[in-house]
């Protein structure tokens, strides 16, 4: 018990350091940006979570749920599972999470997640044709059938049989539900960054041109 006490509090120490010093400055548009030193006790319990957890950075929505610090830490450790430990291969993960940032024009969303998805191995001409919103030429089988299960979950509110069972048999039923699970935690991050008009980082281009 005392080790973990001892455990807790240096972990407690280290992120007011990094409150005090190094983090950087948070960003926003409509939802100006917070002084993470003059944080109440609900923010600072959001932030201390989400640096105690795999993320390493406030860039994305938290300037934004840290307005309704209770709902922002609920979907802070969704989306922690959504990235860090769902059942999805991480590559079908993030070319999904690409898939929903086009649908929405969420340009920060996609900047993000573009590089990511270049790490975890997806191909930049898949990538390249989601950004055109095309439908991409030389997807894996298991991205064609996450694209198609998301567009048909977009556009009809619905699936059909065949589009669930395909998804169904690659990654199992605890997958066709994380699936289901990513598409609504990124379509609530494109909408609260959308409405913000989340800004992207100073000298990057937007990724994302309207389309006709």
């Amino acid at each position: 018990m005392r080790k973990v006490i001892v455990m807790g509090i240096a972990l407690s120490l280290a992120i007011s350091a990094a409150l005090a010093a190094d983090m950087p400055p948070l960003r926003g548009d409509r939802f100006k940006p917070l002084d993470l030193n003059k944080l109440d006790p609900a923010q600072e319990s959001m932030i201390r979570d989400i640096l105690a957890g795999p993320r390493g950075s406030l860039n994305g929505p938290f300037n934004i749920l840290l307005r309704s610090p209770e709902l922002g830490n609920r979907l802070q450790a969704v989306g922690e599972y959504l990235r860090f430990k769902t059942s999805l291969p991480h590559a079908v993960n993030e070319f999904a999470i690409l898939t929903i940032a086009r649908e929405w024009m969420a340009q920060y969303e996609f900047f993000a997640h573009k590089k990511l998805a270049l790490v975890a191995g997806v191909k930049e001409s898949v990538i390249d044709d989601i950004a055109a919103g095309r439908t991409p030429t030389e997807m894996m089988s298991d991205q064609r059938a996450v694209w198609t299960f998301i567009k048909e979950l977009d556009s009809n509110h619905r699936v059909s049989d065949s589009t669930f069972a395909n998804v169904k048999r690659r990654f199992g039923e605890r997958g066709v539900v994380d699936l289901i699970g990513l598409a609504g935690y990124y379509h609530t991050m494109s909408m609260l960054m959308n409405v913000d008009r989340y800004p992207m980082p100073s000298g990057e281009p937007l990724p994302l041109q309207t389309l006709k």
